[in-house]
C-alpha cells in the first residue's frame, strides 16, 4: 500500500512532538507539511532533516495555516492531524469541516498514542485554559518536592522559536543559559522563576531525548504544561488548574477539557478573587464531570513593590503575553492591581507600533493593557518603542520576569508579582504520591 499523505496542523509544539512519536521513521505515512498558527515567525521555516529522520532527507516545510486548503489539493493529502491547543470546539470543528469538505480525514491524536513513559516519577501540571496559574502551581509543586528531600526537575512544554536543530534538547541552570540560548520573553517568563529557585529546566523539540536528559539529573520530573495542552509524558499524578474568574472557559476549550476529565487533582486557583457563590457553582460543575478527582482550592496572591507610589498616577499595564492574547483575557494581574490601588490606567492601543499594533488587530478582545510579546528581537524592539510612546508616570509589569532591562525605555517599571498560595492539602497529596511511588520522602 502507498503511504498516507499527511499534513500536521500545529503551532511549533504539539505538532512536532506528535510527528516525532507517531510518524517519524513510519513508512505508513508521508508527512508533506506542517502548518503553523498562533505563534508568529514559525511559517516559512523547515523542520530539519536531523530531527525529521531518514524518510525526510530534505526536512519538512512549514507553511502558514491560511494555506491549508491550497496544500490539501496540491499535495493530494489523505489525512490532516490537528495538533495545537487552546481552541474552542466550534473553531476546531470549523477547521475539521473544511478539511473533510476537501476530501481528507481529520484526526486528533490522544494521550495513549503520544505520551512517553519515564523511568522517573512524573507529576504533571496542566490547565483548562491559558492563564489559569499553572506556572505558579508548578513552582509550588517543586517546592513541596524539594521540601520532601528530593530533587525536582522541570520539563517545560516546547517553545522552539529559534533554530530547531540547535534547540532539540535544552538545559537551563542559570540566567546566563537563557542569554546564551537567546530566549524570547515568553521562554524567560516560564524558565526564569524556576531557575531563581534552583530548579533545573529542560525543554526542546525532541522530547524523548529531553526526557532522558531530565531523568539523569532529577528524582522527580515535573511537567510544566503550555497553554491547555495535555502532557507529553505519562504522569503518575495529573493536576489540572481551573480559573474561577472565567468559569465558563473551564469546560469549552480543547484540549483543556481533556485535562479536566483526566485529572487526579483539580486545582481551583484564584479563589480569593471571586465570590463564595461562584466557587460553589464551579465545584459542583466539575464534580459532575470528574467525580473521582480531588478538588483543592488555592489563592493567587498579587503583590507590588512600592505600592504607595501608584495611587492617582498614570500607569501603563503590561501583562503576560499569552494569557491575554490566545488566552482570551482582556486583562490580568497587572490590571487588577492597578484598579485596586486607584491608578489611572492609560490605554496603550493608540500608541502601539509594528507587531504590537498588529496584535491588537489580531486579538480585538484585548483591553487597555499591553501584552508583553517578544517572540523575536524585532518584536521586542516594537514592545520597547510602544512603552516609550505611552504617556504614563509608571509602568506596572505583571510578567514573571524583570522586564525593565529587556526594554530599557528609561521609564520606572514596578513589578507586579503573583504566586499560588495553598493550604496543607496539596502538599499532603504530593507527598502521599511520592511515597506511593516508593521514593524516600524526608519526614
Amino acid at each position: 500500500m502507498k503511504p498516507k499523505r499527511l499534513i500536521i496542523m500545529g503551532a511549533a509544539g504539539r505538532d512536532f512532538h506528535n510527528f516525532n512519536v507517531c510518524f517519524r521513521d513510519n513508512p505508513a505515512y508521508q508527512v508533506r507539511a506542517f502548518t503553523a498558527t498562533q505563534i508568529p515567525f514559525t511559517a516559512g521555516r523547515t523542520y530539519p532533516a536531523s530531527l525529521a529522520g531518514k524518510l525526510y532527507p530534505g526536512g519538512i516545510p512549514i507553511f502558514d495555516e491560511s494555506l491549508l486548503l491550497e496544500l490539501l489539493k496540491k499535495e493530494r493529502v489523505d489525512e490532516v492531524v490537528f495538533a495545537y491547543s487552546d481552541v474552542s470546539p466550534e473553531s476546531l470543528m470549523h477547521k475539521g469541516s473544511a478539511v473533510l469538505a476537501a476530501g481528507a480525514d481529520f484526526r486528533l491524536i490522544g494521550p495513549d498514542a503520544s505520551m512517553l513513559q519515564s523511568r522517573k516519577p512524573v507529576l504533571s501540571v496542566c490547565a483548562v485554559r491559558t492563564g489559569c496559574g499553572k506556572s505558579g502551581l508548578s513552582r509550588l509543586v517543586c517546592r513541596i518536592i524539594a521540601g520532601a528531600g528530593l530533587r525536582p526537575v522541570v520539563v517545560r512544554h516546547p517553545m522552539p522559536y529559534g533554530d530547531l536543530e540547535a534547540q532539540a534538547v535544552q538545559r537551563f541552570e542559570t540566567l546566563g543559559d537563557l542569554a546564551r540560548e537567546r530566549c524570547t520573553i515568553e521562554e524567560r517568563e516560564e524558565y526564569e522563576p524556576h531557575l531563581a529557585s534552583g530548579v533545573l529546566v529542560f525543554a526542546g523539540v525532541d522530547y524523548a531525548r529531553v526526557l532522558q536528559a531530565a531523568e539523569a539529573e532529577g528524582d522527580v520530573v515535573v511537567w510544566d504544561g503550555g497553554n491547555n495542552d495535555f502532557p507529553f509524558f505519562r504522569p503518575d499524578l495529573e493536576l489540572t488548574v481551573l480559573d474561577p474568574t472565567r468559569p465558563e472557559d473551564c469546560f469549552c476549550y480543547y484540549p483543556g477539557e481533556v485535562n479536566l476529565l483526566r485529572a487526579d487533582v483539580l486545582v481551583i486557583n484564584k479563589c480569593n478573587l471571586v465570590s463564595a457563590q461562584t466557587l460553589a457553582g464551579l465545584r459542583d460543575a466539575v464534580r459532575l464531570r470528574n467525580s473521582g478527582a480531588r478538588i483543592v482550592m488555592t489563592d493567587s496572591v498579587i503583590s507590588l513593590e512600592d505600592s504607595g507610589e501608584v495611587q492617582g498616577k498614570r500607569v501603563l499595564v503590561v501583562e503576560d503575553g499569552p494569557s491575554v492574547t490566545h488566552g482570551g483575557q482582556c486583562g490580568g494581574a497587572g490590571l487588577a492591581c492597578a484598579q485596586a490601588l486607584g491608578a489611572l490606567v492609560v490605554d496603550p492601543r493608540p500608541f502601539a507600533v509594528g507587531s504590537l499594533a498588529s496584535a491588537y488587530r489580531d486579538f480585538p478582545h484585548l483591553g487597555a493593557v499591553l501584552p508583553a510579546l517578544g517572540y523575536s528581537e524585532g518584536q521586542l524592539a516594537d514592545l520597547a518603542r510602544t512603552v516609550a510612546r505611552v504617556p504614563c508616570d509608571l509602568v506596572l509589569a505583571a510578567t514573571p520576569i524583570d522586564l525593565a532591562p529587556l526594554i530599557a525605555t528609561g521609564k520606572r517599571v514596578l513589578r507586579v508579582r503573583y504566586e499560588v498560595s495553598a493550604g496543607e492539602e496539596l502538599g499532603l497529596i504530593v507527598v502521599e504520591t511520592l511515597r506511593r511511588l516508593g521514593l524516600p520522602v524526608a519526614v
